[in-house]
């Protein structure tokens, strides 16, 4: 009986695992509900790596079932495996192979960060004097991720301050004077938020925007999206940041237009009720914690966090 060549077993194997690879990469379902505008790219360049990824297991997997079945050890046989050297063919291919995934990879993922409206150290004009001004000013940020190519250039349709501490999010409108512990976007907005930290590094990811951004003491970052499904989504602190950080977190709710406007003059009539209420009782003998109490008492700030605004 002929042996059948080995190219043949390849192209055979080949066939069989790319439509299950490609069909697995593309309805996995691991990922949360996509509710930005960036969510989708970075969606795409994940299912292409799962793709390839099963792919990858799929063939050293099954290499490694074949083999264990073909070349398992027979009743009877005590004698050596046959002795196998460096096969130079072999060596480059499976280098190769690996290399060139890697690059296409790198430089595609390069291309969905600018796509993304990516900003490093040094890409606004001027480099290393506009970051050094912002550090100073604690104004524009030149690091940060969001937007899109439609976007740059153009301010946003709102901004938010958040300010990382441990072991919460706080969220000022500056339009409007609003201090909440949540945050509160209308749907479709291009929304822009200004993040800092006052003690350690924090880290503000919503994983259904797929986007996640640093907040770092003395150093202003960004983090902008357009989100596109209402809904209360997670945010989640993903650095480090103490003891308790596993308790950082808060909520981002996505409103329809209407919900929104809403929402910011129900927040505006509550602060204003709550400044006359502070001047009623003599502000002066107030210390900052009680000061502040009207406005945040529906943040869910704990005391020990209220000492250390005081401070």
């Amino acid at each position: 009986m002929q042996k059948v060549p080995v190219s043949l077993w390849t192209l055979l194997a080949g066939m069989i695992i790319s439509p299950i690879s490609i069909w697995i990469g593309q309805n996995h379902h691991l990922l949360p509900v996509q509710a930005s505008q960036q969510a989708p790219l970075v969606d795409e360049f994940f299912n292409i790596m799962f793709t390839i990824a099963i792919a990858l297991f799929l063939v050293v997997e099954g290499t490694i079932l074949i083999f264990l079945f073909i070349y398992r050890r027979r009743p009877g046989d005590n004698s050596d495996g046959t002795p196998i050297e460096g096969n130079l063919a072999l060596e480059i291919f499976w280098t190769a192979v690996p290399t060139v995934i890697v690059v296409i990879l790198g430089i595609y993922s390069v291309n969905i960060y600018n796509q993304m409206g990516g900003l490093e150290p040094g890409s606004h004009p001027h480099g290393h004097v506009a970051m050094a001004a912002s550090m100073n000013d604690g104004s524009n940020a030149n690091i940060g991720i969001g937007g899109s190519p439609q976007t740059q250039g153009k301010p946003a349709d709102l901004v938010v301050d958040v300010k990382g501490i441990q072991f919460a999010w706080l969220f000022n409108y500056p339009e409007t004077g609003i201090a909440a512990g949540e945050l509160h976007v209308p749907v479709g907005a291009d929304v822009q938020l200004n993040l800092s930290a006052d003690d350690v590094i924090h880290s503000f990811w919503v994983p259904q925007f797929r986007l996640k951004q640093d907040a770092i003491p003395g150093v202003p970052t960004e983090l902008r999206f357009v989100a596109t499904k209402p809904g209360t989504y997670p945010v989640v602190c993903a650095e480090l940041c103490g003891g308790y950080h596993g308790s950082m977190r808060t909520q981002v709710i996505v409103h329809s237009q209407e919900d929104y406007d809403s929402w910011l003059t129900e927040n505006q009539l509550a602060q204003q009720q709550g400044k006359a209420q502070v001047v009623a009782v003599n502000p002066a003998s107030l210390s900052t914690s009680e000061f502040l109490t009207p406005y945040i008492n529906d943040m869910g700030v704990s005391a020990a966090t209220l000492s250390q605004i005081e401070k």
